[in-house]
């Protein structure tokens, strides 16, 4: 099993159920070092972004999700988005979705 925490539309109950076919599981979690804006991806998406303010957090929810599951967020999230992995405040280590610069 993997970890995925998610911030944003990953974690409405309708937009699982269409990507994975189901409702994921999931506990609060906190991401450090990184805010959330609003709207930063074609203008209606949240995408957080590196402060390097180790103070700085970003509220979501951690889920356990299949690597089949990954897979499929990553078909929604598209390309504006690259999947990397964090250590979040409960200690779980996480897949998080940041913004793609490459």
């Amino acid at each position: 099993m993997e970890y995925l925490f998610t911030y944003g539309t990953l974690q409405d109950l309708q937009v699982q159920e269409y990507i994975f076919g189901r409702i994921l599981n999931g506990k609060p979690d906190f991401l450090f070092g990184y805010k959330r804006f609003e709207n930063a991806v074609y203008g209606r998406y949240p995408l957080v972004l590196h402060t390097k303010n180790g103070e700085d957090k970003v509220a979501g929810t951690v889920y356990e999700v299949s690597l089949v599951d990954l897979k499929k967020a990553d078909i929604y999230e598209t390309s504006a988005y690259k999947r990397k992995k964090f250590q979040l405040e409960s200690g779980v280590t996480a897949w998080v979705y940041i913004e793609n610069s490459q």
